[in-house]
């Protein structure tokens, strides 16, 4: 499995649009890594992980072929993961698509009803675009890819969802856009016993404490790790990487790699590739 990290930031980007906060200004004047984009995944070039308002710029300048994407997974429906307009671009007058088959999309409920209200069920976009709807803690298969959502602790409006993906005897955990894990979640998780080779865990309060609920930072990912090492489902062999990042938790990424070392973390960085 090859695993691409095309955007690593929360909502607003990092650094914000509008932004004079310190850690803004630091991020701008260091550039590189520590200039993110909103959050998108990809993998094996085929299988894509939310479809946000940056998929255009990952398009452009970090190497993602949307002609090569068979199929699309939505976490849940936060305009910086669903960016439903979009989807009119794949529709016939706006592209030509050679092999004329749909893109495959699964999403859970709150997704697929901003998508169907948006367009009215257009003919031309029905025709472009596979709609799949899928629930938590249900396992399916899509494409080449085992995939199991999983319920996540994240505005209960949006659906919200963490994933499972499996391919060839190796298992990744897409855990964004969620406070520390239901017991239901983690109850789940434990039939991955020994299993979970890497995960990308949601890390947009950084260094700010006692984030629980919708989103965690670096101290409750310690304890989210520690918990799921604790009953099997990771242990020293997963990789384990920091994701999507606001710049209200006053690090930029050269601040937050030394930090994350102490606790065998790795910080992930737009255009970051993971091979499993």
């Amino acid at each position: 499995m090859k695993i691409k990290i095309l955007g690593t930031a929360a909502a607003e980007g990092f650094p914000a649009m509008f932004c004079e906060c310190d850690t803004c200004m630091k991020a701008r004047k260091l550039g590189g890594r520590n200039i993110r984009t909103r959050s998108q995944a990809v993998i094996d070039d085929t299988l894509l992980i939310d479809f946000g308002p940056d998929t255009l710029s990952h398009t452009l300048y970090n190497g993602l072929d949307l002609t090569k994407v068979t199929d699309l997974i939505i976490t849940h429906s936060h305009r910086d993961h669903l960016y439903a307009s979009d989807f009119e671009n794949r529709k016939e007058g706006y592209c030509i698509i050679k092999n004329k088959k749909p893109l495959n999309v699964y999403a859970t409920a709150a997704s697929i009803n901003e998508i169907e209200d948006m367009y009215n069920s257009s003919t031309a976009v029905s025709e472009a675009i596979n709609w799949n709807l899928v629930v938590p803690f249900k396992t399916y298969k899509i494409g080449d890819y085992t995939v199991t959502p999983l319920k996540a602790n994240h505005s209960i409006k949006t659906d919200p969802v963490i994933y499972i993906i499996q391919k060839s005897g190796k298992t990744f955990l897409y855990s964004t856009d969620t406070g520390r894990y239901f017991p239901e979640t983690v109850e789940f998780l434990k039939m991955w016993a020994g299993y979970i080779d890497a995960t990308i865990i949601d890390c947009t309060a950084i260094l700010l404490k006692n984030w629980r609920e919708n989103h965690m930072g670096l101290d409750t990912n310690i304890e989210q790790i520690e918990e799921l090492k604790s009953i099997g489902v990771m242990d020293e062999n997963t990789k384990i990487y920091l994701h999507h990042f606001s710049h209200n938790g006053g690090a930029v990424y050269d601040d937050l790699v030394p930090i994350a070392a102490e606790y065998g973390f790795f910080v992930a960085y737009d255009g970051m590739e993971i091979e499993l």
